[in-house]
């Protein structure tokens, strides 16, 4: 691709991707005697008609209630599927990107979902953003598994920056006492988080040598919604979001995710998947809008533009106020995200 937007290699102490293909598991440390150890179930109760009491955990509502709120795909599923291929069901085997990429999408999703912010300190602002350091502020489970495992790791351990944590859990590291941080199989994980909401399906392949698990689409819906909202923003004057069942449309900062998205997806070297029915010259302007947007979200406060690249996303800005706006208690989370962004920027980019 033309556009690169000047991306550099990451600095990095681990193989790249490699993490993902080692069957072995890794186990993460122990919480120890954390919240997670002592916590007892608050059991409820509420009367039937015929007199019998029924038990409850109260937790279990109010957890429904936040994940109908959720959007269907989590960052780290929509990136991964961008990059699948439909039919043959795996990532490319030169994509050396993308597991560092699922990494730091696990970081922005935790901190969507309001479990972790910067901490709250402002000598903070003395470090580049990646340098800050983030703490968990509500370690209630998200329903998500390897969500939930890196919420532990981080409820659990010493308090560290948004760009340690992402080099940590992708295996980036030659400190031994830190190596069981990693989170092993990530994207076969997901593929088969995915296999279980019935958007992919798990089938045998056979490469030579060895039979591998692949997992080609089974539900077209949730993919092709995903290829317009990438194409909605990187390519049209006035970006509208309408509301489909992959991103509701009471989905707090629904705008601010779809840039999330969109970003993560091209540190990765996924996103021109999603592209390649647009013309030679109407790619090289989405490339370049999406250059514009990493380079204005990876910092904090976000350096919102009107107009982008040749007047694409000329009400991004706006949009981009309004979720701020209505989310001012939310700012130390949304500086992680900057914080992530901005660790994406030092990823090679081989579009």
């Amino acid at each position: 691709m033309a556009s690169t937007g000047g991306l550099t290699r990451r600095r990095g102490g681990g193989r790249p991707g490699g993490d993902d293909n080692d069957g072995s598991r890794v186990a993460s440390p122990s919480p120890g005697n954390g919240p997670y150890d002592s916590r007892v179930p608050e059991t409820s109760f509420t009367n039937t008609e015929n007199g019998h009491k029924i038990a409850f955990d109260p937790r279990d509502i109010s957890e429904s209630e936040e994940r109908s709120k959720q959007p269907k795909l989590t960052l780290m599923e929509e990136v991964l599927l961008l990059g699948l291929k439909d039919k043959q069901g795996y990532l490319s085997f030169w994509n050396e990107n993308i597991s560092y990429a699922l990494r730091g999408c696990i970081v922005i999703e935790l901190a969507f979902r309001g479990r972790i912010s910067m901490q709250k300190d402002s000598s903070r602002r003395r470090f580049p953003l990646s340098d800050r350091v983030i703490e968990v502020i509500d370690d209630t489970l998200t329903g998500e598994v390897l969500l939930d495992e890196a919420l532990k790791m981080m409820k659990s351990s010493e308090k560290m920056s948004v760009s340690s944590w992402i080099d940590l859990m992708s295996g980036e590291t030659w400190n031994l006492m830190k190596i069981g941080y990693q989170l092993k199989q990530v994207r076969e994980r997901l593929a088969k988080g995915l296999v279980d909401k019935g958007i992919l399906r798990t089938e045998k392949r056979n490469f030579l040598l060895f039979d591998m698990a692949t997992h080609p689409v089974a539900d077209s819906g949730a993919k092709d919604e995903l290829h317009r909202r990438v194409r909605n923003l990187c390519s049209n004057r006035t970006v509208m979001l309408p509301p489909n069942p992959w991103l509701p449309e009471d989905a707090e900062f629904r705008y601010l995710r779809t840039i999330s998205m969109i970003c993560a997806a091209y540190a990765a070297n996924v996103l021109e998947n999603a592209l390649v029915t647009m013309g030679h010259e109407a790619r090289e302007r989405a490339f370049a809008q999406v250059d514009e947007l990493l380079s204005e979200y990876s910092q904090w406060p976000f350096a919102r533009r009107t107009g982008g690249s040749q007047g694409i996303g000329a009400n991004l800005a706006q949009a981009i106020n309004d979720e701020v706006d209505n989310a001012k208690d939310k700012e130390l989370q949304l500086e992680v995200v900057a914080a992530c962004l901005s660790v994406f920027t030092r990823l090679d980019s081989l579009l």
